[in-house]
């Protein structure tokens, strides 16, 4: 994005930013009682940016509670630090959601929450229009997939709260140990709870990269 903080942009044709749409599509629903936002922990782009990236009436409403909480060294780090934070309050199941995914719909989240209590783990999937290949990292092809059972990850991700705070808490420490890093919170709730529902995602729920996706 050229150097810039995408979720302080503007969405083109609105006067929000992608991270008020993306914190505003929790914020209006009214099972959520607390948001904890991680920021950079450059003061240029920390808490008081993110804060002035926020509609004011988030602040004003009084529920949810917004929380900001400074960022780690990577992804996982950042939603490890969130997780902590939450720790302090009673909180049984967590919805962890990409800043930087201003049109997710209240109908995705709403599934997502209602399929957490039922699998303990559930997150969106979109079908991929492409045949996917694995590779082997030195210019050839691993393992030709099969395209009906691959899809790309999207979020919001929902976990049980206890669960997911302890899974990251051993993802940190593999990381650590053995230079390994997760990219997704779906990953780690795989690798020490157990299966993840699939539910299905949503196209327009797109993921802002490059500054041709705001268009």
């Amino acid at each position: 994005m050229g150097g810039r903080k995408k979720e302080y942009l503007l969405l083109p044709g609105s006067r929000q930013t992608v991270l008020g749409a993306s914190v505003a599509a929790f914020a209006g629903l009214p099972d959520f009682s607390l948001i904890a936002i991680t920021v950079p922990l450059s003061p240029d782009m920390g808490e008081m940016a993110a804060r002035e990236a926020l509609p004011k009436e988030l602040f004003s409403a009084g529920k949810p509670l917004l929380a900001f909480v400074p960022g780690g060294k990577n992804r996982r780090a950042s939603v490890y630090h969130a997780l902590n934070l939450l720790a302090a309050y009673p909180v049984e199941y967590v919805l962890i959601h990409d800043g930087a995914r201003p049109w997710v719909s209240a109908s995705l989240i709403r599934s997502v929450m209602e399929a957490v209590p039922v699998h303990g783990a559930a997150l969106p999937v979109l079908p991929l229009t492409d045949t996917p290949k694995e590779l082997d990292g030195k210019g050839f092809v691993k393992r030709h997939l099969l395209r009906s059972l691959t899809g790309v990850a999207q979020t919001p991700q929902g976990f049980r709260f206890p669960d997911i705070l302890e899974a990251h808490k051993k993802a940190a420490e593999k990381e650590t140990a053995e230079g390994r890093e997760y990219t997704d919170d779906a990953e780690i709730w795989a690798e020490f709870c157990g299966p993840v529902a699939a539910l299905s995602g949503e196209a327009a729920n797109k993921k802002i990269t490059f500054p041709e996706d705001l268009a």
